[in-house]
C-alpha cells in the first residue's frame, strides 16, 4: 500500500512539474529551425552577383576594340613562258619541254641548239709565236719591203726582217730560216742558213735577216712565208712573210 501510494505521489509530482514548464513557455515565439544548405546557397548566389556586376563595369570601362579588316584576295596576272621551237614566240603559259642529250660531247654527235666551235687554225702571220724555253723567236718589224709593196715585174729585191732570239739557246751552225710555203714559188725563194759565226744569235740578241727574191713577170699578188728551224730539224717561233704586188708585166 505504501509503495503504490509513493508511486502515485511521484507521478503527480512529475505531472505538475511538466505543466509548470509548459506554462512558462506559453506566449514565447517558436525558434525556427536553421537550414545550413539554404544559407550556403544564398551566400554563393550573393558572391556570383557581385562578380557579375564587377565584370560588367570592367567591360563598360574598357576601350572599344578596333575591327581588323579582312584581307581581300587580289588576282595576279598570269605570265606565260615563251617557247622557241622554230615558230613565232607564244605565251601559252605552258613550260617548254627540255630534253637532255646523254651523248658525251666530243663523240661526233652534235647537241641541238649549240653551234660547235671551229677547230683552232694554225698560227699565221708575222706576229704568231710558237716555241719553247730553248728555241723561240719574236718578230720586231719589217726593215724593207713592207707587206703590200708594189714592185715592177722581174725586179730583184731583198726582204729584210728584224728578229729577236727569245729562247735560251744560241742560233748557231745548223739553224736556218726556211721557206715553208706561199701562193707561188715565182718569187724564187730560198733558205737562209746560219753558217758563219757572224750570223750566230745568242739568247736575247737581235738580227736583221735578208732574203734575196725576184718578182714574177706576170701581174698579180704574191706571198711567201718563212720560219726558223733548229739543228734538230724542228720548226719554232714566229712566222715571217713577204706580200708584194706586181701591176705590170715584163
Amino acid at each position: 500500500m505504501f509503495v503504490h501510494k509513493s508511486l502515485r505521489q511521484a507521478g503527480f509530482t512529475l505531472l505538475a512539474a511538466a505543466l509548470l514548464l509548459s506554462a512558462c513557455n506559453i506566449g514565447s515565439a517558436l525558434v525556427p529551425t536553421v537550414d545550413v544548405n539554404a544559407i550556403n546557397t544564398a551566400a554563393v548566389a550573393t558572391a556570383m552577383g557581385q562578380l557579375s556586376a564587377q565584370f560588367t563595369q570592367t567591360a563598360l570601362s574598357a576601350p572599344s576594340a578596333t575591327l581588323i579588316p579582312t584581307n581581300t584576295a587580289v588576282s595576279l596576272p598570269t605570265f606565260g613562258l615563251s617557247t622557241t621551237t622554230g615558230a613565232a614566240p607564244t605565251t601559252s603559259g605552258a613550260l617548254p619541254t627540255v630534253s637532255f642529250n646523254s651523248t658525251p660531247v666530243g663523240t661526233g654527235t652534235s647537241i641541238p641548239g649549240f653551234i660547235p666551235l671551229a677547230s683552232p687554225a694554225a698560227p699565221s702571220g708575222p706576229t704568231a709565236s710558237l716555241g719553247d724555253a730553248c728555241n723561240n723567236s719574236e718578230f720586231l718589224g719589217d726593215i724593207t719591203i713592207p707587206d703590200g709593196t708594189v714592185l715592177k715585174p722581174g725586179e730583184n729585191f731583198q726582204k729584210v726582217w728584224a728578229l729577236k732570239n727569245t729562247g735560251s739557246c744560241t742560233w748557231d751552225e745548223g739553224f736556218s730560216l726556211v721557206y715553208i710555203g706561199g701562193s707561188t714559188p715565182d718569187l724564187d725563194p730560198y733558205t737562209f742558213n746560219f753558217k758563219k759565226s757572224d750570223d750566230f744569235v745568242a739568247s736575247g740578241e737581235t738580227i736583221n735577216i735578208g732574203i734575196n727574191l725576184t718578182t714574177p713577170c706576170k701581174p698579180g699578188k704574191y706571198e711567201g712565208t718563212w720560219r726558223m728551224r733548229n739543228d734538230q730539224g724542228s720548226y719554232f717561233g714566229t712566222y715571217l712573210s713577204v706580200r708584194v704586188e706586181v701591176t705590170d708585166k715584163c
